[in-house]
């Protein structure tokens, strides 16, 4: 076994003193805080150059994914939630009873029309 006299041992490649001198110079920044409705407070940072208008007005909070706004008393509510729709749901919002009896018959005439073709050959 060699025995290493070295100076650095133990230490990792890059390690040295922490500070702004060694890192370089942070850039400056404002921070706001957004608010949602479960009472979840997200204070992100945005470079000091963005300008006002160009700051969300509404983020995603990372915590339930609701919406999360900068005003602290009135957070933003989400609209009622939807539970899942079929495909005949769908179709119901388009089409009128009418339009389906239609639609329907047109469908039973044309399956007929095919079995009628198909006993004939």
């Amino acid at each position: 076994m060699s025995s290493s006299n070295s100076s650095i041992r133990g230490a990792r490649v890059g390690a040295g003193p922490m500070g702004e001198v060694d890192r370089g110079f942070k850039a400056e920044r404002f921070a706001i805080s957004y608010y949602c409705m479960n009472g979840h407070v997200q204070t992100p940072s945005f470079a000091a150059t963005v300008e006002a208008e160009d700051v969300p007005e509404l983020l995603d909070c990372p915590n339930c994914g609701m919406p999360a706004g900068q005003d602290k008393d009135n957070p933003p509510v989400i609209a009622k939630h939807e539970p899942y729709k079929t495909h005949l749901a769908y179709v119901k919002e388009r089409r009128t009873e009418e339009e389906a009896k239609e639609l329907l018959e047109e469908a039973v005439a044309a399956v007929r029309a095919r079995r009628a073709k198909s006993v004939e050959d």
